[in-house]
């Protein structure tokens, strides 16, 4: 019987997608965005857009999941950051 390693997508998938809460929530909330790279930020969110399109195609829940996410975060800093940078 092959071993199912989902589990690993799914635990890597909370992980990664919870580091991005603690920045989100302070950038929300203090309208900061001086240390933030925008440049990094355009890049990032539209890499993360291209995993989350490619989770889809592979119909990967993990890969989708984590970056719905990751996505709705990085997309909010990166407009906290155009809007207030």
């Amino acid at each position: 019987m092959p071993m199912n390693f989902e589990w690993i997508g799914y635990a890597a998938a909370v992980l990664t997608s919870a580091s991005f809460i603690p920045q989100a929530v302070m950038t929300i909330r203090s309208r900061d965005t001086h240390s933030i790279s925008r440049g990094m930020y355009i890049f990032f969110t539209i890499g993360v857009a291209l995993w989350l399109v490619y989770g889809i195609a592979l119909g990967s829940w993990p890969m989708i999941l984590a970056n719905m996410v990751t996505l709705i975060l990085a997309a909010t800093i990166l407009a906290l950051k155009l809007r207030y940078g």
